[in-house]
């Protein structure tokens, strides 16, 4: 048995309730045996694997709240502050109500990598509650955020671990936390990126995911020899994520035909307008189904997702396993040659493994999660940059570093994927890049 494979026995053997972390486990041990065979003495008398695999520390609390009503509720809260090897705890609070440790666990373990392939010096965390804040009045958002801020301010600092925001958690969120940490603490400092302009955030950072998302699928594309130009894109979600990568795609030429939110998906073959959906979403925080209204060329599909249409280009954008195996196979039927994740590992495990089959029968491109939605950290840490200086740089400047990040990501992973003989396969590329910098670092600081 090797050294990865004795690892995820054990991690499976210690954690058998937690199937969304030990799925992201095995995807990842799985594509960096090449890396981790070529070192497995130093590794295992250094028992990397092990610690990799395990968070530093996990923090449960509860949220005690009242509601407009007067009705006193308690949610749970979280932090996995997973690795510091390379810096601070950075990933996002995510507010839903299906959060739970294994699925905290399993987007901790993806932000290691992810943050290590941005070449800045972030380590790997996650948090949340399974509070949802849809639906609720701000004065309850903000008693909640409070409440949670209270407890979550023990364990968080500019050099220790700053959080952003994620699902559930926006701009109105992070304001109420952060007014909330600077109650408390008295300081004005960078613990929280995501701020708004006005109080230390970064531009750039609202479109930072989506239009890193799209500067890398242009880099995949030309890589391939192909171009954006006149392409038709598919995209799920219609969140921060999705939006921009919608304004980005049109911006390069490409036709979004697609959005989507947790009821349901528009379809306009005319391309998406991009002004109906902010004013839906950003405006009166509605529902996808009301762009038919104000467009009535476009078809609106209940309880569906989009993959059954016809592209060459698909961004998934809303949330994790989105994507399973029948509807990959019905993507690349229709057309698809090209998939990357704009969501935290939006596609399952049948999902890859059916790209998988297309890249080694007709050169499918995948780009995984970890560095194809990799641009919204990276602004995390230039805003934290930018707050430690007491600077603020203009938009351009932002998205120039933007930009240079994601060419730069997709150079780590190409390079990677060749150097241990899998030319192509950016999974492997990308894990086994993350994974080398996070290695070097965590063999160099000794058994901690």
């Amino acid at each position: 048995m090797s050294y990865v494979e004795e690892v995820y026995e054990g991690l499976v053997a210690k954690h058998p309730n937690e199937p969304e972390f030990l799925e992201a486990a095995k995807r990842v041990l799985e594509s960096i045996e090449p890396a981790v065979t070529a070192h497995e003495e130093a590794y295992r008398k250094a028992a990397l694997l092990e610690r990799l695999v395990e968070p530093e520390r996990i923090i449960t609390f509860r949220v005690p709240w009242t509601d407009d009503n007067g009705v006193n509720h308690v949610n749970l809260g979280y932090r996995v502050q997973f690795n510091s090897a390379i810096g601070p705890y950075k990933g996002g609070l995510r507010f839903r109500g299906n959060v739970n440790q294994s699925i905290l666990k399993f987007l901790g373990f993806e932000q290691i990598f992810k943050n290590s392939l941005t070449g800045l010096p972030i380590g790997g965390g996650k948090g949340g509650s399974d509070f949802d804040p849809k639906g609720r009045s701000d004065a309850e958002v903000m008693r909640f955020c409070q409440s949670f801020m209270t407890e979550l301010v023990k364990y968080i600092g500019p050099d220790e671990d700053v959080p952003a925001g994620d699902i559930g958690v926006g701009g109105r969120e992070i304001g109420y936390l952060y007014g909330q940490y600077k109650r408390i603490t008295n300081r004005y400092e960078g613990v929280l990126t995501g701020k708004g302009l006005s109080y230390g955030g970064s531009l750039a950072r609202t479109e930072a995911t989506g239009y890193g998302l799209v500067y890398i699928t242009n880099e995949v594309v030309k890589g391939a020899g192909k171009s954006l130009e006149g392409k038709t894109i598919v995209i799920s979600g219609s969140g921060n994520v999705a939006q921009y990568a919608i304004q980005k795609a049109q911006q390069l030429g490409a036709k979004v035909v697609t959005c989507s939110d947790s009821n349901g998906y528009v379809y306009d073959p005319d391309g998406i307008k991009l002004d109906v959906v902010f004013d839906i979403k950003q405006g009166h925080r509605g529902r996808i189904r009301e762009y038919v209204e104000k467009v009535p060329t476009a078809q609106y599909f209940e309880g569906q997702k989009p993959w059954g249409v016809k592209c060459d280009i698909a961004l998934p954008c809303a949330t994790q396993n989105e994507i399973n195996g029948e509807d990959a196979k019905k993507l690349i039927a229709n057309g698809c040659w090209c998939v990357c994740e704009g969501a935290n590992m939006p596609s399952d495990e049948d999902a890859v493994n059916a790209y998988e089959e297309a890249r080694e029968k007709s050169g499918f491109l995948y780009m995984p999660a970890k560095a194809a939605n990799a641009g919204g950290v990276g602004v995390s840490a230039l805003e934290m940059s930018q707050n430690s200086e007491r600077l603020s740089w203009t938009f351009e400047e932002v998205d120039q570093k933007l930009q240079a990040m994601m060419v730069g990501i997709y150079e780590k992973v190409s390079k990677a994927a060749k150097e241990y003989g899998h030319e192509g396969d950016f999974v492997v590329g990308a894990n086994i890049a993350g994974f080398e910098k996070v290695a070097d670092a965590m063999m160099a600081q000794g058994l901690v």
